[in-house]
């Protein structure tokens, strides 16, 4: 399973891939505000520009506006922008901008459909049905993103349904979108988003995904088990001076 750091924030980032550990990154809106939020005068462009140049691997960057035109649009402007930095963008859009009654469901495929056409790799994101990633792939996505918290939010509210199939935790989603993506050979990956801890990264590998992106936080403590920092505590008592010399020796030639 590949690992994308899930991020806008500039030191987080260096520091994961420092690690040699990170595939690729995506941000939201919400993520870019948080890693500029407090700091005056940030310039966006050359804040995106050092992000595409640190990763190595697929950046996603997200569009802001509602209709396809409009996403499409901006789309095309942060792929032309961006992409020549290191050859590596990919716009995030969300498969329905439905927020009311009122609006249309099918803003977001009409401009996954339309980008795709025009070669540009897109990540449905906001993803929280087998039946949206179904529609998604078949738009052209190159990538679809279940938000595998949010989906156990919601099966945690409606835990007394009776249809168990409308509410499927995380795990059982990604599952089921990887056995429908491999069935029909769709050409299109799975990125288990929206993890907030490291079982959910476990659930994520075991449910076949092709991806996790990870917040920052919890890729540290995948690192971490208690008793690894007790070995370490034995290990460093137990060196004994002539072995600790020999170390020292070797690394200073």
């Amino acid at each position: 399973m590949r690992v994308f750091i899930d991020t806008a924030t500039l030191p987080e980032i260096r520091e994961a891939c420092s690690w040699g550990i990170v595939d690729g990154l995506t941000t939201n809106p919400s993520l870019i505000r948080r890693a500029v939020e407090g700091r005056d005068g940030v310039d966006m462009e050359a804040h995106l520009e050092e992000i595409c140049r640190i990763v190595p691997g697929p950046v996603s960057l997200e569009v802001g506006s509602l209709t396809s035109h409009e996403m499409v649009a901006e789309a095309v402007g942060l792929h032309d922008r961006f992409n020549p930095v290191s050859g590596n963008v990919v716009i995030k859009i969300p498969v329905s901008t439905r927020t009311g009654d009122e609006e249309p469901d099918f803003e977001g495929l009409k401009a996954i459909a339309q980008l795709a056409r025009r070669g540009i790799p897109v990540n449905a994101t906001l993803v929280m049905s087998s039946e949206q990633a179904l529609l998604c792939a078949k738009a052209g996505a190159t990538y679809v993103s279940p938000f595998m918290g949010r989906v156990d939010d919601y099966a945690a509210s409606h835990a007394d349904t009776a249809d168990a199939e409308c509410v499927p935790a995380g795990e059982r989603l990604l599952s089921n979108i990887a056995e429908i993506f491999r069935t029909y050979a769709f050409d299109c990956a799975v990125i288990a988003a929206s993890v907030r801890h490291v079982a959910h990264v476990r659930d994520a590998a075991l449910a076949g995904a092709d991806i996790a992106t990870i917040p920052f936080p919890v890729l540290v403590e995948m690192t971490r088990h208690p008793k690894t920092s007790e070995g370490v505590r034995r290990f460093v008592e137990d060196l004994v001076p002539s072995y600790s010399k020999l170390l020292e020796m070797l690394s200073a030639r």
